[in-house]
């Protein structure tokens, strides 16, 4: 008994001194770890600013199957956030500030655990991305409890950087590289009316500028008892590929022509049926420019004269508002085509033979009248407010 005694009082002696150890031990930490991702700094960017891809990445996630994930309406850029419960316990996350493609700044918050948490991205050789990861913050006395016994805050936090890093790049390498295009060949786009907004971006911000601008139509469409009519899509007016820049109209269809009022940032507007080489791409939009290319190499291939009074349209199919993996994204494009200018040819008339009283005499045949191609005029394609567009 007195043996028992005597280890219980061990026990606690040393318990005793394990949290005045702790107690005085500083709670503020911070931690940085990198890595070389396998994939561009935009699909990185891409794929960090969305909270959405988190349970995907995050070594604690990935290893607690009871963990349970929450979301808000907005999981991207400033503003976003989300928050998980497991079996450890429950924490949330904010994104504070963001620069396109070069950073993202988080506030994150873990069972008393605060943290400021940064990524930064920086380019490399082959077109790879390094991410820097570091947090920055105060661990709750549990917390400091945790890490003493198992190394410091430094090991226990960065080994889940270091998994997490590792996860980021598995998964990217599959969902930017998993990808299939196929031209389908020449169409007919159907007519459709439809809101819109229409400014000059830079072609690489084009998706994120969709994603921020389509919510908006369609809170307007709803607010004004409007039924869409399709998926949204965008019209390209021009595609300047050496200055970076096009003109577009991120479009909503609807189910009947409107008048909007001046004075408004949302106006409307009606696509006229044209023929067009459609592709359609499956997988990231990265991959959008390898689209063109073959669409454009089908046109030549079949001699098809295109339809040069604007570049061509896009329709978002399956978009980031609809699914978080980019390999399930599809894009439907379409390029602008001439018609065909088929030939009329009038049937050549053939007079009867009479007979007269002048004798026979030889004569030359006279030379058949060759008939002459008649040019139809060329279908109408597009209303006078959307020539004024393209």
């Amino acid at each position: 008994m007195k043996i028992l005694k005597y280890l219980f009082l061990l026990s606690l002696l040393s318990l005793v001194a394990l949290t005045v150890f702790v107690a005085t031990q500083k709670g503020d930490f911070t931690v940085e770890r990198s890595k070389v991702i396998n994939s561009s700094r935009t699909s990185v960017y891409s794929y960090l600013n969305d909270f959405r891809n988190y349970e995907d990445f995050e070594s604690w996630s990935v290893e607690d199957p009871s963990m349970k994930m929450t979301y808000p309406n907005k999981t991207t850029g400033n503003g976003a956030s989300f928050y998980w419960e497991g079996s450890e316990g429950k924490g949330n996350a904010i994104t504070l500030n963001t620069k396109e493609g070069e950073s993202i700044e988080q506030k994150m918050k873990y069972e008393g655990t605060d943290a400021a948490v940064s990524w930064t991205l920086k380019d490399t050789l082959n077109g790879k991305t390094k991410v820097t990861w570091k947090g920055k913050g105060t661990m709750s006395f549990l917390f400091k409890i945790y890490a003493a016994l198992h190394g410091g805050s430094d090991k226990v936090i960065g080994t889940i950087y270091e998994k997490s890093l590792v996860n980021i790049d598995k998964n990217l390498d599959y969902e930017t590289k998993t990808y299939a295009i196929k031209v389908n060949g020449l169409v007919k786009k159907t007519a459709t009316p439809y809101i819109r907004q229409t400014f000059t971006s830079e072609i690489s911000k084009i998706n994120k500028n969709a994603r921020i601008v389509i919510p908006k139509l369609i809170h307007f469409s709803e607010t004004n008892n409007l039924s869409s009519n399709g998926k949204p899509f965008i019209i390209y007016h021009t595609y300047d590929t050496a200055n970076g820049l096009a003109k577009i109209s991120i479009c909503l269809p609807i189910n009947k022509e409107i008048s909007i009022s001046a004075g408004s940032d949302i106006s409307s507007g009606k696509l006229d049926s044209f023929e067009a080489v459609k592709t359609t791409l499956k997988g990231d939009y990265s991959h959008r420019d390898e689209a063109i290319k073959k669409t454009t190499a089908f046109i030549n291939s079949e001699k098809i004269t295109p339809d040069l009074s604007w570049s061509h349209l896009e329709i978002l199919s399956i978009s980031k508002l609809d699914v978080k993996g980019s390999s399930k994204l599809m894009t439907e494009i379409y390029f602008p085509t001439k018609p065909k200018i088929v030939p009329v040819v009038k049937a050549p008339v053939y007079e009867p033979e009479t007979q007269t009283t002048q004798p026979a005499q030889e004569t030359q045949p006279a030379q058949q009248a060759q008939p002459k191609p008649v040019a139809p005029k060329p279908a109408k394609t597009t209303t006078e407010e959307e020539q004024s567009e393209f």
